[in-house]
């Protein structure tokens, strides 16, 4: 069986163990063009040695930022930025991947770092949000617009062209959004959307948008990058999106080109019971591996290098990704080798502090895409 560190192909692309870097939202953007704080943020944790280093989700569409401080890739301005992420990333031998998303009706809310929670108004910078359906998610949410049917088309559109900059970015691997009750989401879940056309009501129409947009995409992106989904497998509520229904959706996408799911769950609705513990979203990813032949990614609360090892020589997921883990050590991967017996390399650079006989990577710039 493989292990945390055995390298890891999806299409034409093999990143170097099997760990990484879940998009963490920064807050730390002026109209979505990336900062020097993404630089640092994201670069760091290549130079740490993750296998694929995520962004946070980008914005496919101004109006689809969670706040107004988003990451963005709705403009030609926004490529430049993230190219010079890329090339950095790339340098490191780790490999740029971009998460695309629309947060629908949970959009258009104050950053976590604000004193003031909720939507933010329109004299503030902020806009009405768009959803399946009219509901709002909680009070303090703005009420959503529901998108009329002739509207979705321009949404599928969006997240191909943003597809399209992501590779002329220099970014080797996109992953959709389409957990935590953002746009494909709400589209996915009977408790958000109530439509009575093509997009609502039974099954396949509420899983369409998220199948033509894995289409669109795929018409987008090269052939030889992979493309990875990510989902909440359950919502943890009564009459939601649950597990069976993820395991389906995984054996409709797949064969529409997408490589990995990313098993995460929740953030459809407020108030969701989650039983929360090490590993807990494991399991989904699991199943769905082993019912769909679908590689999958576990995410949650995976924090030691032996749960991470575990996961992987179990065969319970192909990757494991982590958030929190990294935001408290940017060089998990190094300390993780360490412990684990494996010799992995460390940046020529950092020589002096690595372990004993441990190999160095030098850096060298991939080839132009």
């Amino acid at each position: 069986m493989p292990h945390l560190f055995e390298p890891f192909a999806l299409r034409g692309v093999e990143m170097a163990n099997r760990i990484a870097v879940s998009p963490m939202c920064q807050y730390s953007c002026v109209d979505g063009l990336a900062s020097d704080w993404h630089f640092v943020h994201l670069g760091s944790r290549a130079m740490g040695g993750a296998g694929i280093v995520l962004t946070e989700a980008s914005a496919v569409v101004a109006e689809g930022r969670i706040s107004p401080q988003d990451l963005g890739i709705w403009s030609e301005g926004h490529i430049e930025p993230l190219a010079r992420i890329t090339r950095f990333i790339h340098e490191q031998g780790s490999v740029a991947g971009i998460q695309l998303a629309h947060a629908g009706r949970k959009g258009s809310t104050y950053q976590p770092s604000e004193k003031k929670q909720g939507a933010v108004p329109a004299s503030e910078g902020g806009w009405q949000p768009v959803a399946p359906s009219a509901i709002a998610f909680d009070r303090s949410y703005a009420l959503p617009r529901a998108l009329a049917e002739g509207e979705i088309g321009a949404v599928i559109q969006a997240f191909a062209e943003a597809a399209e900059r992501a590779r002329r970015a220099g970014f080797r691997a996109v992953e959709i959004h389409a957990a935590h009750g953002y746009l494909l989401h709400e589209f996915l879940s009977p408790l958000s959307n109530k439509r009575t056309d093509g997009y609502g009501g039974a099954f396949e129409n509420r899983t369409r948008l998220v199948r033509e947009v894995v289409a669109a995409i795929r018409s987008k992106w090269p052939e030889r990058f992979p493309l990875l989904l990510r989902i909440s497998s359950t919502d943890w509520a009564e009459g939601g999106w649950d597990i069976e229904q993820s395991v389906e959706l995984a054996r409709q996408v797949g064969p529409l080109g997408v490589d990995l799911i990313d098993c995460s769950s929740g953030g459809s609705v407020p108030g969701a019971r989650m039983p929360l513990g090490p590993g807990y979203q494991t399991p989904f990813a699991e199943r769905i591996r082993r019912e769909t032949g679908v590689p999958t990614g576990a995410v949650g609360m995976i924090t030691s290098p032996e749960q991470a090892d575990h996961i992987i020589r179990t065969g319970q997921a192909d990757m494991v990704l982590l958030a929190r883990g990294f935001l408290r050590d940017p060089y998990w991967p190094l300390h993780a080798a360490r412990k684990l017996g494996q010799k992995f390399p460390w940046p020529v650079q950092y020589l002096r502090a690595a372990p004993e006989g441990s190999p160095t990577r030098a850096a060298s710039v991939f080839d132009e895409p």
